[in-house]
């Protein structure tokens, strides 16, 4: 008999059935339903799916998924067993037949088909089907004004037509990483208007939600009809992990304490801190270190005065002493250079990285506080003025401090206020009340996402511009980004633009933190990838998919003690 050729995957054993996964979810959750996605912190993505998901068997040395940016190429089908491009602007899915709801009224186990996927695009997005406006969360995405036409021909089979031929644009549109492209149950909307409520918790994905307690946690079952199967081993059935459980726990230092104990599985988003304290206990943790949140930043409007003055805007950013913050902040973890709209070290080629700055610019960006009162003298401020920023509890609230203290050097009194992240989202996106300053751990620069998302984020109108940022050059890098008819013609269009952003000093750049993630050794197949546990803004959009093919080593979790 022909020896079976050995795969990457072989190292990680052999999968074992059952046993509990313990996740630590970080941040209060609020939010079941995908219409409500922007910043949200929902866990929906645990028993919801999308039609395209992460390749399982793709090496981690070719491509280990640790950042937003999937490329269309290591992308598979999920929910959609195939696609294709019969040409440029249209974008046809094959759904894969004899996938069903979970065996919950109302939807009582029937067959996920076509008309499934067109009640979550109309709803999402007011496309049609009764829904004539987009969640007031999507309702700016520049990206889905470019939808033309979206039918079903048949019960599995879908088509998007858009307007621009370009099918890294349709798949980055319609495919990317967050809570929004996770498929919600019909039946439940229909029947009690929104999912809001967690008791209406209905997916075709491998977990069952059974209960949940607000600030607590969240236990999950296993679906004893999932559809899906083991990439790497294609005779085993999904899920592995008998029980799902999403544990609510703010304070990181008791999180830790709850991994030293093996009462926690994996995590993530632990500070370097955190990550140093349980080395020195527990080295046979895991840790991996990716980058966190993008660059944190202060977004001043860029619409209203005095943030309409890019003195001003120069002058506070002249006023941090970004090398001393990350000496003492960060511990000398984190690189000690401003971001610009890419996260340049992390997306190599794609960005405008600081070290091809030309001197004049990087003086802009160099602690200065002597010409930023020059700069503000000039913008009509020689006293400086008062001012308040907008802050979200997520957010760091010591290196905020530091801020403030580093303003009120140049006369700048900042006011802060704060709000918890649901209040936050509803005053900053919703309704824009914000006049001044805005700080949270996610901003405009500094981003892993996929060259054409990264472009939009300074858009005018598009809605996470909170800067309110309306500049015709920014705006004319988007169609030279769609028109680009290759890698290089997108790779300058994009080096353009993180270059204006740069100048233009739109935000103030302050670092990009890494953030590590813990995994416990008997926990297998988890290696950081970006939104299989991710808690940042929104939440896991493919929890269902990485959970069902993580395993628990039963035997070596045993030996450890637990």
């Amino acid at each position: 008999m022909e020896k079976k050729a050995a795969s990457w995957w072989d190292k990680l054993g052999v999968p074992q059935y059952g046993d509990e996964m313990v996740i630590r979810i970080n941040r209060d959750v609020v939010n079941f339903d995908p219409y409500f996605t922007e910043g949200l912190t929902g866990i929906y993505g645990a028993w919801l799916e999308r039609l395209v998901a992460d390749d399982w068997t793709v090496n981690p040395e070719e491509w280990d998924y640790q950042i937003a940016w999937h490329p269309a190429k290591y992308q598979k089908g999920n929910l959609a067993e195939s696609y294709e491009f019969p040409d440029p602007t249209t974008h046809i899915v094959h759904l894969r037949k004899g996938v069903h709801w979970q065996n919950i009224p109302p939807a009582k186990g029937r067959e996920f088909t076509s008309d499934d996927v067109l009640f979550h695009y109309h709803r999402i997005y007011g496309l049609g089907g009764g829904f004539l406006q987009a969640s007031p969360y999507r309702a700016t995405d520049i990206r889905f004004q470019d939808l033309l036409s979206i039918h079903a021909p048949d019960k599995y089979t879908v088509v998007f037509k858009f307007k621009t031929p370009n099918p890294d644009f349709i798949m980055e549109t319609l495919h990317n990483v967050s809570l929004a492209q996770c498929l919600e149950n019909p039946d439940v909307v229909k029947k009690y208007g929104d999912m809001r409520d967690w008791h209406h918790a209905i997916g075709t994905g491998p977990y069952i939600l059974k209960e949940f307690v607000a600030g607590k946690y969240a236990s999950l079952v296993k679906n004893p009809d999932y559809w899906a199967f083991d990439e790497r081993h294609p005779q085993n059935k999904l899920p592995y992990a008998d029980k799902l459980k999403l544990l609510i726990m703010l304070d990181e230092n008791e999180a830790i304490e709850a991994m030293r104990q093996g009462k926690i599985d994996v995590m993530n988003q632990i500070s370097f801190k955190g990550a140093q304290a349980i080395a020195k206990t527990n080295p046979e943790i895991i840790q991996i270190a990716t980058p966190g949140s993008p660059t944190v930043s202060i977004q001043p409007r860029n619409d209203k005065p005095p943030y309409n003055d890019i003195r001003v805007r120069m002058a506070l950013q002249m006023a941090i002493d970004l090398p001393a913050i990350a000496k003492k902040h960060y511990n000398g973890s984190v690189e000690p250079y401003p971001s610009t709209l890419t996260a340049t070290k992390y997306m190599k080629g794609w960005g405008f990285p600081y070290e091809d700055w030309p001197q004049e610019l990087k003086d802009e960006y160099a602690y200065n506080p002597a010409r930023a009162k020059q700069l503000l003298t000039e913008a009509g401020y020689p006293n400086g003025f008062k001012t308040n920023v907008i802050a979200d509890t997520d957010g760091d609230m010591e290196l905020l401090q530091i801020v403030k203290s580093y303003f009120a050097d140049i006369g700048i009194d900042m006011e802060v206020r704060v709000m918890k992240t649901p209040d936050w989202v509803n005053y900053v996106e919703i309704e824009k009340k914000h006049d001044q300053l805005i700080y949270r751990p996610y901003g405009p620069l500094g981003h892993t996402y996929a060259p054409l998302r990264a472009i939009t984020r300074f858009q005018t109108g598009y809605s996470a511009n909170h800067m309110m940022v309306a500049d015709p050059v920014f705006d004319s890098f988007y169609p030279k980004a769609l028109a680009a008819t290759n890698e290089d013609e997108l790779k300058k269009v994009l080096r353009d633009a993180n270059e204006r952003v740069a100048r233009q000093h739109y935000a103030i750049s302050l670092l990009l933190p890494l953030q590590y993630s813990l995994c416990q050794p008997w926990l297998k197949g988890f290696n950081a990838q970006v939104h299989s546990i991710w808690m940042g803004s929104g939440g896991p959009s493919m929890l269902s998919f990485y959970s069902a093919r993580f395993w628990i080593d039963r035997t070596l979790k045993k030996s450890m003690g637990h």
